[in-house]
This record gives structure tokens, sequence and C-alpha cells, in this order.
């Protein structure tokens, strides 16, 4: 039987964007072996409903518990907001999710907080209410970005129309002053080279996969479930196309990944009523 500290840490995101995170793990946990799930046959996740969200992460955790896994990190900012005190009730493992660690990482650098993220992450307040709750003084403006997630999914980043989409959205977060910015999507990493061109100098950037990587290691040193072996290569689950995810994915692992193809358990009545509802 496989010792509970020598079992994988999953992490799932909608699809490219979670590797921001994975990346992060790599660097603060190198030791750790890991499962990476992308729901790439669904994304974007942060133009859908609140309740469509909780389903589909309810999907994901129940293959998750399956497959034999010590900790989940919601490495989504949309999964975070609207599912994560849900799911956390409902499956016997430690989740963690991206909204706390990163409002605390933003408190400690900046006064005038500008946050970009998915319409559902806005619309949900999530980072905002968390900001405030350990600051009540610190000014917070939020930006809903719908356009990002298909660029970067389009593998689109260094077009034209991408720069002049960033523009658009941080004109508003530039007029205010903001000294600190907030990657309020794990997918905006991947504009880094984008959003430091439009964005002033002075302004201090937080990505929250670099804190929740520090949460997860602090959280399972203080579990007792530090891998004690060697590490088994990272394992990559798409429920779309693993070839698509594979070469788009390569540009930032630096090694194309074997991806496999898994099947979430759903009813076909559940996806007909939310592609019927949503318009997708």
């Amino acid at each position: 039987m496989i010792e509970t500290q020598n079992l994988p840490i999953a992490l799932f995101d909608s699809g490219v964007g979670g590797l921001s995170v994975l990346r992060a793990i790599y660097r603060q946990m190198p030791q750790e072996s890991i499962l990476y799930f992308a729901d790439t046959a669904r994304l974007p996740y942060g133009t859908r409903s609140p309740e469509t969200i909780l389903q589909f992460v309810r999907e994901i955790m129940d293959w998750l518990s399956t497959q034999g896994v010590k900790m989940v990190i919601m490495a989504c900012n949309t999964s975070s907001a609207l599912a994560l005190e849900a799911v956390r009730a409902e499956y016997d493992l430690p989740i963690l999710g991206l909204i706390l660690p990163g409002a605390r990482a933003a408190v400690k650098q900046g006064k005038n907080i500008g946050v970009i993220a998915t319409p559902a992450t806005v619309a949900s307040n999530a980072y905002f209410q968390a900001i405030k709750e350990i600051d009540s003084t610190t000014r917070v403006w939020q930006v809903g970005c719908p356009e990002f997630v298909p660029l970067i999914e389009g593998n689109h980043i260094h077009s034209a129309y991408t720069r002049q989409v960033a523009q658009k959205y941080l004109n508003s977060l530039i007029s205010k002053r903001i000294d600190t910015l907030i990657y309020g999507c794990t997918h905006y990493r991947h504009l880094e080279g984008v959003l430091h061109s439009i964005l002033p100098p002075s302004v201090n950037i937080i990505d929250p996969a670099e804190s929740i990587a520090i949460a997860a290691e602090r959280e399972l040193r203080l579990m007792g479930l530090k891998n004690n072996k060697l590490p088994l290569p990272t394992r990559f689950c798409v429920s779309g196309s693993a070839e698509q995810f594979a070469e788009l994915s390569q540009q930032w692992l630096g090694f194309c990944p074997r991806v496999e193809k898994i099947h979430l358990r759903e009813s076909s009545m559940i996806e007909m009523t939310l592609k019927s509802s949503e318009g997708v």
C-alpha cells in the first residue's frame, strides 16, 4: 500500500492557466509528484454561472477522489471564488484555493489594488471581500477580462489585437493610480510580457500561484504529508484534445508532455441543460 505522503498532489484548471501554478509548485516542492487536470472541453470557465462552475468542480473532484491524491489545489481563480467552500465541506481531502493567498500577498505590497480576473470571479467579489477583511482601508478596483482566456488558449499572446485588448482592460486601473495588480486568473501570467509593457513600472505584480505554492508546502508539512521518496513524472490529463494541450503547453513547460484524455462522469441531461441555458 502506498503511504499517504507519497501520493501525488492534484492541480486542476480549465486549461493551460494552471501551468503557472504547476511551475510554482515545481520550484517550491520539487520532491512532490503531481497530477494536473485541465477541463479543456469546457473552457472558458470565466463566463459560466456559479451553479455551472460548482457542478463542473464537483465532477472533477469526484474523478480526482478516485485517483489516489493527498491534496487538491484549485489552480483556477474562478473555481476558487465560486466553489471552494462548498466542496471543502463535501470531500475528505485538503483543498486549497487561490483567493486568500493572493489577497494576503497583495495587501503586503500596496494600498491601491487592482484585480484583473474573469467576469465570474469579479462578479463573486471574492478578491474584494478577502482584501477588505485583511485591511479595510485598502482600496480595490476590479476589471473583468473575458477575452484573455480565449486569446491565450488560442495561442494569440503576441498578436497586436491581444495588446489592444490588454490596453483596454488596464486603462481604468492605471487611471486609478493603482500600486499593485493581482493576476486574478492563472492564465494571465502567460500575458506577463504584454501586461508589463503597458503598466507603469512602479506597479507591483501579484501572482497568486507563488503564494499558493508556499501555502501548500506549509499545509503538507503541518499534516506530515511531505513526500519522502523520489517524485514520479507529472501526469497530465485533459477532458478535451490531448494533442492540442500538449502543443500549447510546451512553450511554458519547456518540454512536450505526455497527455491523457479522460472522461469525467456526467449525465448527458446535465450537459444539455448547461449548454441550453448558457448558449455554448
